[in-house]
Parts: C-alpha cells; sequence; structure tokens
C-alpha cells in the first residue's frame, strides 16, 4: 500500500507504510514517543508515569530507503 507522502531526503512520492519494533525485555512489541526529555528512573529505566505518549508511525522510501516517522495518534 502507497500513499502520496514524499521522501524527504531523494523526494520520491509514495512511501510504504510499516511500524518500528520494540522487541526489548518486557516490551509491548512497538515503539512510542514520549513527550519531554529522557528521565531516568533509579534502575535506569525511563521514567514515563503521567506523561503523553504517541503511537510512532513509519514509512520507508522503496527508492533510497529513508525513513519518515510520525507521531499522530496517542498510544
Amino acid at each position: 500500500m502507497t500513499n502520496s507522502f514524499r521522501c524527504t531526503h531523494c523526494g520520491t512520492i509514495g512511501l510504504e507504510p510499516g511500524f518500528v519494533e520494540d522487541a526489548g525485555q518486557s516490551s509491548r512489541g512497538y515503539a512510542r514517543w514520549i513527550q519531554g526529555a529522557l528521565e531516568r528512573g533509579p534502575f535506569g529505566g525511563a521514567k514515563r508515569l503521567g506523561k503523553p505518549a504517541w503511537q510512532i508511525d513509519a514509512y520507508r522510501c522503496p527508492n533510497c530507503a529513508h525513513l519518515e516517522l510520525f507521531a499522530g495518534h496517542r498510544a
């Protein structure tokens, strides 16, 4: 499935939709964008309690493989 998005790197129109997978320990299987600067908790993990989280939508250029990432939907 393609769309009318234009690659900001090479100008190709029609990027391929996809997603960025998070395969880390205890992950939910997909990456999220968290608002605000990264703060680490006492055990080294990211503090995210109470911070808005957004789903990352990823699009790949079929010509140059450049990725475009958008955070347009609340997770």
